[in-house]
């Protein structure tokens, strides 16, 4: 077996590995996917490595970069993402081999540390190379009273609106930024990044409204006949901006009849009643070159300022 860097070259072969091992149930996979989770990046490009055997590739390892800012420090991250292993290859530790080497070179590179959300299958693997857990990622829920008994709304036409320029969007980011930066861990802001995330993403539709004053994002997701409005994105820089983006708020529950609405309770709050709790995935993370105070903020969980989009799949 060769591991190996792979290039763009490989990315058909490597499409067809991810379809083979993990199907299209909980994510559509395709190069153009593929393209955009890992090459279009505004943080870069991927680290990934391969497995080869017969001059094929039998394992796939991707290492999504990532910055998070903490007074003032930006440290330069990695998210651990799509992994997989042909089912017929399974069992042989590739898994582990593609990590710890991906990890190898995230050390080479000095990044700070590697972090993602494993599932309850996946994390015994990540624990055992090092990885800790954080804690259950906080949600807060909130009953969309002014839609709640529009039950067969079934508006599912998303819209990303702008009601300014790329130039007011990056000053919004730049500001949202400087706000957060003497508080908490949070992931560094522009409009480049806001446009890749969730305006020129293939994998989910948005809705998006930006204005000099916030910038909102989310889409509807539903549970069980209920119908939840999920805020991933929520930027504002003053009180003026905080009430108009819990309008806009109002105006999507309405638009798509949602009876509940979720969000950060990290970065925006809603009067009246809300229940708030460990509704999320575990998030882990694995040190790489921390000092051991920014080793401890990393595993405090009160020490993470994120969006619900900072930390869902995609």
């Amino acid at each position: 077996m060769r591991i190996r860097e792979a290039t763009e070259k490989d990315i058909p072969e490597i499409v067809m590995v991810l379809k083979a091992s993990l199907g299209e149930k909980d994510l559509a996979l395709s190069e153009e996917i593929w393209q955009y989770k890992h090459i279009k990046n505004p943080f870069g490009k991927s680290l990934v490595f391969i497995a080869e055997e017969d001059e094929s590739i039998v394992g796939v390892r991707a290492f999504m970069r990532w910055q998070w800012n903490f007074k003032q420090k930006k440290f330069s991250c990695f998210r651990a993402v799509d992994t997989a292993t042909l089912p017929e290859h399974q069992g042989k530790g590739i898994f582990k081999k593609l990590t710890l080497t991906a990890l190898d070179l995230a050390k080479e590179e000095k990044a700070s540390f590697v972090f993602n959300t494993p599932n309850e299958k996946s994390r015994p693997g990540y624990l055992k190379m090092g990885w800790e857990e954080v804690g259950k990622i906080e949600v807060t829920l909130y009953p969309a009273f002014n839609s709640f008994w529009k039950l067969f709304r079934n508006e599912r036409e998303y819209s990303v609106e702008y009601r300014a320029s790329f130039s007011q969007i990056e000053k919004l980011c730049r500001e949202w930024n400087k706000k957060l930066s003497e508080k908490n861990l949070h992931t560094l802001k522009s409009a480049d990044y806001l446009k890749w995330r969730y305006e020129n993403n293939p994998l989910r539709n948005y809705e998006v409204l930006g204005t000099e004053n916030f910038y909102l994002a989310g889409y509807i997701q539903f549970h069980r006949g209920v119908k939840e409005l999920r805020i991933v994105e929520s930027i504002f820089i003053n009180p003026q901006g905080q009430i108009e983006l819990r309008n806009c708020i109002k105006r999507w529950s309405f638009k798509f009849g949602a009876q509940l609405i979720s969000f950060s309770p990290k970065l925006l709050g809603i009067p009246g009643p809300t229940v708030k709790g460990n509704f999320g995935p575990v998030l882990t993370v694995r040190e790489i070159l921390l000092t051991p105070t920014e080793m401890d903020i990393s595993l405090s969980k009160d020490k993470w300022d994120y969006s619900l989009g900072d930390l869902e799949l995609f």
